[in-house]
């Protein structure tokens, strides 16, 4: 139970650090541009992510998959800058452009998870036996992700409905601002990779 303990709080310190803010604005895109009021669709939205990470995490930790870090490390980003520009770009929320925002969720998560491995892999230097780490520790990153969706959601709370401003506005604006932050992220680490 101690290890348990250990690794869930990892997961979710590791998520929240604001040294790797990367991950933050990711979850905060995914449900930025959503009222209280829809929190089913980021629900499923948080869910595909976290499926997606889920997978590729216990593949890399447990060595299935390798994928180059510097690689990763540049995905990440350029995932945060394409979720802020369907963001910026999306007219209304249909069916079938919510659709394509889960199954893109998914599909980041897959990189995502990968990126969480990174650290996963160094806590546990040469342990063989993994399953109950890794289950803590994504347990941990889904506690993480939860109160990044609830401090996003306070915040647009407070923005729309004390301070008045437009939901489209307040949704333009998150976007656009993640969009440019991804943006130099992405291309430092471009930089980095050649």
């Amino acid at each position: 139970m101690q290890d348990f303990n250990l690794y869930f709080e990892l997961g979710w310190q590791h998520i929240l650090d604001w040294q790797g803010y990367d991950h933050i604005l990711f979850v905060m895109i995914l449900c930025g541009t959503y009222s209280i009021s829809e929190w089913k669709k980021v629900l499923i939205l948080v869910t595909a992510f976290t499926l997606g990470h889920s997978v590729t995490l216990a593949l890399s930790a447990m060595n299935v998959l390798t994928i180059d870090a510097g690689l990763i490390e540049f995905l990440i980003p350029v995932t945060i800058l394409i979720t802020a520009a369907s963001n910026i770009f999306q007219k209304r929320k249909q069916k079938k452009e919510n659709t394509f925002k889960y199954m893109l969720a998914l599909f980041f998560g897959l990189i995502h998870g990968m990126g969480f491995s990174n650290y996963l892999k160094a806590l546990l230097g040469k342990s063989t036996n993994i399953v109950a780490e890794l289950f803590a520790f994504n347990l941990g990153l889904e506690f993480g992700q939860i109160l990044i969706v609830l401090a996003t959601f306070g915040l647009s709370f407070f923005l729309i409905w004390v301070v008045k401003v437009r939901k489209a506005d307040w949704a333009f604006f998150l976007s656009s601002a993640i969009f440019g932050i991804s943006f130099i992220m992405s291309a430092e680490r471009l930089a980095g990779l050649i």
